[in-house]
């Protein structure tokens, strides 16, 4: 028999909650103790030749850039500060830690890093001149990225002491941080974090400063001469005859742009989360890797929160719940493929029902379009020179077809099949297409990374004079369907990135017109992110945020003027018969998901709502039990009348006993439960329990038959998020 794929389908396990941690170990007398829990000692002793390496040219190479800025003149330096105010510093000497202790104390211990002239600088890194100057906190996101920055230094200094491994890259992420490593003889394993700990422990208690150095790209080489994965990333990032940046803290030396905190002290909370295989670079042609995640904290009390965070986050899983309510599963028949099962697919079905009825008042038209495509369409769009390699691809007769990763050439080739006029611009083409992308086996991640889904995708063809209409149409359509879920979103223009099509002026007209759009509808309340966009066009990303307050990107706008020239769309203007020797003109398509992969978005919202679903939503809406074996034919009367409804009707007629049957409708997250015995029999009624009426035990109200068909039908159809009778 087939077993369902571990990283697909399986709760998730979360080794920082259920993995040994150093708190609760006993403490080794010296380094090479062996750690509780481990076969491996503390620390290698003696420690790995590359340490010494590394730091006698740091240490040479430090001290001449000491000697240097201890030889540049010193001047009087004006320092702004956000709120205008001004002061005075000497230029070479004056730090912005310095600044800070000017200010307070409480702010000089609460600042991780400084913004300087805009870009970001080291707290103790003297200033060049006259500057404007920005304080930054842990709780601003450019100072938790730092601080996280500067955390994956402290892991990765505690895996070279432990493991002896050559390092590879080591950032943030939007939850902490990694450091990707190759380790010759053993694996990363969960008994290994609480000597991990401790190693970064020491470090922290150490209070190592962070060093910078600006070194030349040939000393690079001879620095990390013993590391084929830091000597690749110099050799191909560096261009020959320039500089670049390293870090020090305590024996470790790392190549990084930083900028970082002033010394680990200022970490008071670290713990390892995760650690997961990977490859060099992400190309499963490269070294195999071992990747270990972590989490740290300026405050002990926010790492008591992160793992209460993390309790409810593995409480409300989409697996666990979709196991629990039979909603879906995986198997490795057909990894990263759903199945789901007929409690799922009610949700599903209701969440395309709601689009669907959408697009008819807003004047959408739904098409189809083929699974499979011959390469030469792909080469057309684009897809084939820049996203083969995320394709499901395969030789028919002798030649390459794929399977479709996006809907948007085929529906190029839809506005292509006839003559278009201006008359019947805007074109709004939705498609519930099914969607094939190659994720790796490693990365697919239940609901949340498939290779199989649909999306709620729309191309709007319109004439260039009609984006900004389009485009307010679109944050109008947006704002209902994210009302409905109770979402927050956050938006971001994502510009040009370095694999774009076509020319720098398209490229900085679209991105205007997206700019415009945003400061229209949307003053000062969003965001560029740059080098983010399409290889076809720029974006805006709209970021929601769950009732945990994680963000997840499923919303986009992209705006493209790449693909109607590749595929030559044209149509014939208003002012055609009077210039007929000028070319047709081309539509702009702008690209269009809400949802986003629905299987994503639902798994986002079972966490969000945490299987309690709003009843229009829920694929368990009522349960009708009856008292007893003489009321089963009223409570089946009850249920066909609901279902008759288009409503989710279950009856519990088994052998339980009532308070076993509630207690199980319960359990399974029913919004209402409908008793019935003798009384609603007479009368024709019945007993109403509501799901959110925590603990009510006693006798809850009386409806006719009736009057509550009516109000869930209405409360269905209200799509509202409480699940209270009108």
């Amino acid at each position: 028999m087939a077993t369902p794929v571990a990283s697909s389908s399986q709760p998730a396990q979360i080794p920082a909650l259920d993995a040994p941690h150093k708190e609760g170990t006993k403490k080794p007398k010296d380094k090479k103790a062996k750690d509780a829990g481990s076969a491996h000692p503390l620390e290698l002793d003696p420690r790995p030749e590359y340490f010494d390496h590394r730091l006698k040219i740091f240490e040479k190479l430090k001290a001449e850039y000491d000697e240097w800025v201890k030889n540049q003149p010193r001047q009087e330096i004006t320092i702004t500060l956000p709120d205008g105010s001004q002061r005075k510093g000497t230029s070479w000497e004056t730090t912005p830690l310095d600044v800070a202790k000017e200010i307070s104390k409480g702010l000089a211990d609460r600042v991780v890093i400084a913004k300087v002239n805009g870009e970001l600088w080291d707290l103790e890194r003297p200033l060049e001149g006259s500057v404007s100057l920005e304080l930054l906190d842990f709780e601003h996101p450019e100072g938790k990225r730092v601080f996280w920055h500067s955390s994956a230094h402290v892991l990765g200094e505690a895996a070279e002491r432990h493991y002896g491994c050559h390092l590879c890259i080591g950032p943030p992420t939007e939850d902490g941080f990694f450091y990707e490593m190759a380790i010759e003889d053993r694996p990363v394993v969960n008994a290994d974090y609480p000597a991990l700990e401790k190693v970064a422990d020491s470090a922290i208690k150490e209070k190592q400063k962070f060093e910078r150095l600006v070194v030349p790209k040939e000393i690079l080489l001879e620095m990390f001469g013993y590391n084929k994965y830091k000597k690749y990333i110099i050799e191909t990032k560096i261009p020959d005859g320039t500089s670049t940046t390293v870090y020090r803290c305590g024996p470790m030396v790392d190549l990084c742009v930083g900028p970082h905190i002033p010394h680990t002290g200022r970490i008071k909370a670290f713990m390892v989360t995760k650690n997961s295989a990977s490859y060099f670079l992400g190309d499963a042609n490269n070294d195999s890797l071992q990747r270990v995640y972590g989490i740290s904290f300026p405050d002990k009390k926010q790492l008591s929160e992160y793992k209460k965070f993390l309790e409810e986050a593995a409480k409300r899983d989409h697996r666990k719940i979709g196991k629990e309510q039979e909603l879906f599963f995986f198997n490795d028949l057909s990894p990263g493929s759903c199945f789901f099962l007929p409690h799922g697919t009610r949700i599903y079905n209701t969440l395309v029902d709601l689009m669907r009825s959408e697009y008819f008042k807003r004047g959408y038209q739904e098409v189809i379009s083929p699974n499979l495509y011959h390469s030469k369409l792909w080469e057309t769009s684009g897809h084939w020179q820049n996203y083969k390699d995320d394709m499901f691809s395969l030789d028919i007769e002798k030649e390459k077809w794929a399977l479709k990763p996006m809907n948007c050439p085929g529906h190029c080739l839809i506005f292509d099949s006839r003559d278009r006029s201006y008359k019947e611009l805007p074109i709004r083409m939705a498609e519930f297409g099914i969607i094939h992308r190659n994720e790796a086996s490693g990365a697919l991640t239940g609901l949340t990374r498939v290779r199989r889904f649909v999306q709620d995708d729309t191309h709007v063809f319109c004439m260039p004079q009609q984006i900004e209409d389009e485009i307010a149409a679109l944050f109008d359509f947006m704002q209902h369907i994210y009302g409905l879920f109770g979402f927050e979103f956050h938006l971001e223009l994502s510009t040009r990135p370095d694999n774009y099509l076509g020319t720098i002026e398209t490229w900085d007209a679209a991105e205007d017109q997206l700019k415009k759009a945003l400061e229209k509808f949307y003053p000062g309340k969003w965001e560029i992110n740059p080098g983010d966009g399409a290889f076809y066009g720029p974006k805006i990303d709209i970021t929601i945020r769950d009732a945990l307050k994680r963000a997840f990107q499923c919303a986009t706008i992209q705006l493209d003027f790449q693909l109607p020239e590749r595929f030559n769309l044209k149509y014939r203007s208003a002012d055609e018969a009077a210039d007929a020797g000028k070319p047709p003109p081309r539509p702009v398509i702008i690209h269009r998901a809400i949802l986003g992969s629905l299987e994503r978005f639902i798994a986002i919202i079972t966490e969000h709502f945490a299987g309690k679903w709003p009843f229009w939503l829920s694929p368990r809406q009522v349960l009708v039990v009856p008292v007893a074996v003489p009321y089963r034919e009223y409570a089946s009367e009850v249920a066909d009348k609901l279902s008759k409804l288009g409503l989710y009707v279950d009856v519990d007629n088994g052998e339980n006993t009532l308070p076993k049957k509630i207690r199980n409708g319960e359990i399974a997250q029913y919004n209402f439960i409908l008793v019935v015995g003798q009384d609603e029999l007479d009368t024709r009624s019945v007993n109403v329990r509501n799901r959110d009426d925590v603990g009510t035990k006693a006798r809850t109200e009386t409806l006719p038959l009736d009057v509550i068909a009516e109000k869930l039908l209405a409360l269905k159809n209200d799509r509202s998020l409480h699940n209270k009778l009108a």
